[in-house]
Parts: structure tokens; sequence; C-alpha cells
């Protein structure tokens, strides 16, 4: 039977790995010019999200009303575990 001091270090060993492994993961989003020139985010789903520029530039600009339309709905909406 392991000991209080064994079970303690099994666990701050698992706490690590785990905490490596969700490090692993949130690098998995990439970007990369598609074949029509628009930008394409990798990672984030079962597809890409492809933009052309433009309309990039103008999500990013609406970032504060995105993050604030989130917020307002945050009730209705369902996050993704």
């Amino acid at each position: 039977m392991a000991t209080e001091d064994e079970l303690r270090a099994e666990l701050e060993k698992l706490k690590a790995e785990n905490e490596a492994l969700k490090a692993r993961t949130s690098k998995g989003i990439s970007l990369k010019v598609s074949e029509k020139g628009g930008v394409s985010v990798y990672g984030m789903g079962r597809f890409p999200v492809t933009l052309y520029k433009e309309q990039w530039l103008k999500l990013l600009d609406m970032g504060e009303d995105l993050r604030r339309f989130i917020a307002d709905n945050d009730a209705k909406l369902k996050a993704k575990d």
C-alpha cells in the first residue's frame, strides 16, 4: 500500500502531465493562406474558418462588441468541452 507522501507525489505528477496536455492542445491552432487568398484558421473545429483579410480585420475591430455580446448572452450560449 502506498504511503501518503507517495500518493501526493503521484498526484503532483499527474497534475503536471494534465497541464502539459492542455498546453499542447491549445497550441493546435494554426494559420494558413487558402488557395483563393483568404486566411484560414485550423484547429478550432472540424473545418477551418476561412475569411478574406478585410473580413478578418472587420471582425478584429469588433472584438469588444463580440466579447460584450457573448457576456450578455452567456446563459443562452453553449461551450465546447
